[in-house]
Formats: structure tokens, C-alpha cells, sequence
């Protein structure tokens, strides 16, 4: 809204009204009023949440800290999707499709995790919204992404013709097209020439290859923001952890989208070109925002969790934001956290499962999952399983600052694929 204003005073020589011109300005004040938003709206709210009784319920009151949690507020996701929304409605630009979509994504996961919610608190009942239905909700905004990416004439990327060593400088400089194009390609990390067209896989099909193609990336669309959006929702187990991680992740997302929106950058990278992506730097630094703001009282002894309400809008919009940059396939490096602690799951189930058909005992790989939990259980807890180290209970605050820090090391790396071919 703001955006728009100043556009309009710009076009009066109103002086300084310029500056809203460049996404830079406009991503500092995002940060800026998400961070402010986050803090300061952010308790008020969690007042209202005591005085609804609005508290958690802990079913795993042996692990260590765990009791304290009791009757902790939830559903404070409410607070981390304000401070999303309310800085892009002021500066972003409303028009953008990636915005749009961004928006969408955050309103449409969030409903579907306040139900969630809603249901545990005030339902009573603990098994909250019937996982089907939250399966669906997750493939209806994967479907929406998918479709909007493929059919809209304004998600197209620049192709490069070709590149040459600048001998004098002593850099490959990269040529663009002239014209924009629809294209499935993607990015593949550690490879060379790292651009992968999904349509490559059907040129069996003739004519039909850039639909089936389409058809394709829309099924990984689906996939990506169902798996994303559940290992998130996973990986919520401790104070900061899910906030913390989903923060470092949006700081790397950002700076794809930056050199990605910026031919300069984009062809001194060599990476693909995405006109009118540099838009999704705003929401990027909403988002980092609102997740630093609402760590001000998620961090540890937590005054407030997201609940499913937050967790689940947070891994839905990091699929989102990676599909639309391209870089989807960077998913399992950057969100190593969140891919590592549900796969933990998995493993743990599957394992227990097959060992109790053969054996008649199901027995465990870790002491409990999500992967966080193991930490905090003690390896003679009497608890039959693989992995028992370490032997002492860590600190729940140290297993999230080194989560954090494993964390930072993926976004780092997953930076530094733009290079590493």
C-alpha cells in the first residue's frame, strides 16, 4: 500500500518518494516492521492466549525440561503470520505474482494449521485436524503454486545463449536472450551447466514433452510443499528450534532471490535469470523477520509455541519461495534440519514395525524421535535402542543452538552450489 503511494508521489517529483522504488529500502523496512510487529503485537497476543486457557498439552513428560512446558500458550503462529503479512501489504509490491502467491501460501497454510490447532485446544481432542484433511489442504496449495507457475505469462525466466571469458577481468560473463520464456527448468547443485529441463525426461513424447514436462513439475511442486510442510511441523519440539532454522533459511532463500531477480548478478553467477523475482526479497526479509522477532518469546524457556498454526505455514512457505526461485532441489541441503529430523521418523517407524513382524518386539533405532528428542533422553533410560549416545541427557538449549548451527552450515553451503561445479 505504502508501494503505491510513493509511487504515486514519485510521479509529482515529491521529493525522497523515489526510494520505494528499490527492493533494497523496501526488504530493510520489511524486516524492520515484521521485527516490530513480532515483538510488539506479539504480546498482547500472548496475553490473550493465557486468558483463553490457550496452553499446551505435553505428552512426554519424562524428557528432560518437559514439565515446565505445561500450559505454555499456543497457537502463537498467529503472531509470525501477522508480522509476514502486514509488512508486505505495506511495502511489497501487491501486483507481483510471486508476492501474490507468497501470500496466498502463508494465509492458506496457516488456516490449515489454526484448525489444527483449534481442534487440540478447544475441541479436546489431541489428534487435532484428520491428517487427510491436512494432506489435502498441503496438495490444494501445491496444486494452486504449481498450476499459477505454469499457466501465468508472468513466471518465465531468461534464457542464456551462451558465455564467454572476459580476459580481462578473468570472468565468465554470461548472454541472456532477448526475450523472456515459460520454461520447466530447474537447478541441479554441483553440476556445471546446473539448469535441468523436467521435459527432458519425456522427449519420448513429441509433441507432448513440455506438457507432460509441466505436468511433472507440478506433481514435484506437490510433493516438495507436502514433505517441507510436515517436517517442519516435525521439527517444532523445542524452544526456537523450528523458528531458529526456518530464520537461517529464509536469510539463504533471500539471497537466491536477489542474485536470481538481478541479471548483473544472475550472469556473473551464471545462474539463471528470473525477471520480477526480486520481489521475493521483500517477503524474505518479512519473513526473517517475523521468525527473529517471534524467537523475542519462543526462545528458550519458551513463553509462547507456534502450535501447527506457525510450523506448518513456515515449511510450506520455504518449498514455496525455493519452487519459484527454481531451486527446489536444493531443498534437501537446505532444509538438511528439517529433512533429517523426519526422516528420523520414518526410520524409527519403519524399523519397529519390520522388527516386530519378524521378531514379535518392535524394537528402536533412536532412544525417541523427532531426532531432537533423542538428545534429551539419557542412554541408560532403559529404552531398547540402537543409538544410545549420549549417554547424558544434553541441555535443551544447546541441542537447539547446535541444530542452528548445523543449520547455518547447509544455508552456507547451499549458497556457495551457485559456484561449486
Amino acid at each position: 500500500m505504502l508501494y503505491y503511494l510513493f509511487h504515486y508521489l514519485d510521479t509529482l517529483d515529491f521529493p525522497g518518494a523515489g526510494i520505494f522504488n528499490y527492493i533494497s529500502f523496501r526488504a530493510a523496512s520489511a524486516f524492520i516492521l515484521a521485527l516490530l510487529c513480532a515483538t510488539l503485537v506479539g504480546k498482547s497476543i500472548i496475553v490473550k492466549l493465557q486468558r483463553q486457557q490457550i496452553g499446551e498439552t505435553i505428552r512426554d513428560l519424562d524428557i528432560e525440561g518437559q514439565l515446565s512446558k505445561k500450559g505454555t500458550p499456543t497457537m502463537g503462529g498467529i503472531i509470525i503470520l501477522l508480522a509476514i503479512i502486514i509488512p508486505c501489504l505495506l511495502v511489497g509490491i501487491l501486483s507481483n505474482v510471486y508476492m501474490i502467491l507468497m501470500l496466498v501460501t502463508t494465509v492458506w497454510l496457516g488456516l490449515i494449521g489454526f484448525a489444527d490447532d483449534y481442534i487440540k485446544v478447544f475441541r479436546k481432542n489431541k489428534q487435532g485436524l484428520n491428517g487427510r484433511f491436512k494432506i489435502i489442504g498441503q496438495v490444494g496449495i501445491g496444486l494452486i503454486v504449481g498450476l499459477t507457475l505454469y499457466l501465468s505469462p508472468e513466471t518465465v525466466i531468461r534464457e542464456k545463449t551462451g558465455s564467454y571469458i572476459d580476459s580481462k577481468r578473468q570472468i565468465e560473463v554470461v548472454e541472456y536472450a532477448g526475450k523472456d520464456k515459460k520454461s520447466s527448468q530447474t537447478t541441479i547443485p554441483f553440476m556445471k551447466n546446473n539448469n535441468f529441463d523436467y521435459a527432458d525426461l519425456f522427449q519420448w513424447a513429441g509433441d507432448k514433452m513440455q506438457l507432460l514436462g509441466w505436468l511433472f513439475f507440478i506433481f514435484v511442486t506437490i510433493f516438495v510443499v507436502t514433505a517441507v510442510s510436515n517436517s517442519a511441523n516435525l521439527t517444532d519440539g523445542l524452544d526456537g528450534l523450528a523458528t531458529g532454522s526456518s530464520a537461517i533459511q529464509g536469510a539463504a532463500l533471500g539471497i537466491l532471490a536477489y542474485v536470481s531477480g538481478n541479471v548483473n548478478y544472475a550472469g556473473y553467477l551464471n545462474i539463471m535469470y528470473i525477471p520480477g523475482s526480486g520481489e521475493l526479497v521483500v517477503f524474505a526479509a518479512a519473513f526473517i523477520g517475523a521468525t527473529i522477532g517471534f524467537l523475542w518469546y519462543n526462545s528458550h524457556p519458551a513463553q509462547v509455541f507456534m502450535g501447527d498454526t506457525g510450523s506448518l505455514a513456515l515449511g510450506g512457505i520455504i518449498a514455496v519461495f525455493a519452487i519459484m526461485i527454481h531451486k527446489e532441489l536444493l531443498i534437501p541441503i537446505l532444509s538438511g534440519v528439517f529433512f533429517v529430523e523426519s526422516l528420523s521418523v520414518i526410520l524409527q517407524v519403519s524399523y519397529f514395525k519390520h522388527t516386530k513382524r519378524k521378531f514379535g518386539v518392535g524394537r528402536r533405532i533412536f532412544k525417541m524421535t523427532p531426532l531432537h528428542h533423542h538428545f534429551q533422553k539419557a542412554g541408560n533410560a532403559g529404552i531398547d535402542a540402537l543409538w544410545q549416545t549420549p549417554l547424558k541427557a544434553i541441555p535443551e538449549s544447546k541441542i537447539v543452538v547446535r541444530f542452528w548451527i548445523v543449520g547455518m552450515i547447509l544455508a552456507a553451503l547451499t549458497i556457495i552450489t551457485l559456484k561449486m561445479r
